[in-house]
């Protein structure tokens, strides 16, 4: 799995930025869905806006369900918070939804589009119901809030 993160220090605090199924081809794939920003760009930014919060954004991305749900499980003890974009996955997985569930971090759910204005399908997230937060319609700046939110969310866990 994609694997990159940023910034060092005492007062950096690990978020897990996880993306899932076919985020890999932002950019590219239906742009006026999903905006023109790659997921190199979003991943950037994150970590902008994750060090700007005393966050350190472990981004990470994979088209598969297994490897996002071992992502999620390696997070319980390396990471204080957890974003992520399950992509098609919100929709299908209740095997990610009780890995999110399980691993008892503060969850922030994003999504570029909003799904709700969308297919019908679409409307259901299996991993809203374990997310403390939901972001959606937002385009790439989702992501900002999602991290902004996932930084008051640690401070008040602690």
């Amino acid at each position: 799995m994609p694997h990159s993160s940023g910034g060092s220090g005492p007062q950096d605090i690990p978020v897990l930025v996880l993306n899932g199924p076919n985020l890999n081809l932002l950019g590219l794939r239906e742009p006026d869905i999903y905006g023109k920003e790659t997921l190199a760009g979003i991943e950037e930014m994150c970590r902008e806006t994750a060090a700007a919060h005393g966050l350190r954004a472990d981004c990470r991305q994979s088209n598969h369900e297994g490897a996002l749900i071992d992502a999620v499980h390696e997070a319980r003890t390396g990471h204080r918070a957890i974003v992520i974009n399950p992509g098609g996955y919100s929709h299908t997985s209740v095997a990610l939804r009780d890995a999110l569930a399980a691993v008892e971090l503060p969850v922030v759910e994003v999504h570029l589009s909003n799904i709700h204005k969308r297919e019908a399908f679409r409307h259901h997230s299996y991993v809203s119901a374990v997310a403390d937060t939901v972001i959606c319609g937002a385009g790439a700046h989702g992501y900002a809030l999602a991290l902004a939110h996932a930084a008051t969310l640690v401070r008040e866990k602690r």
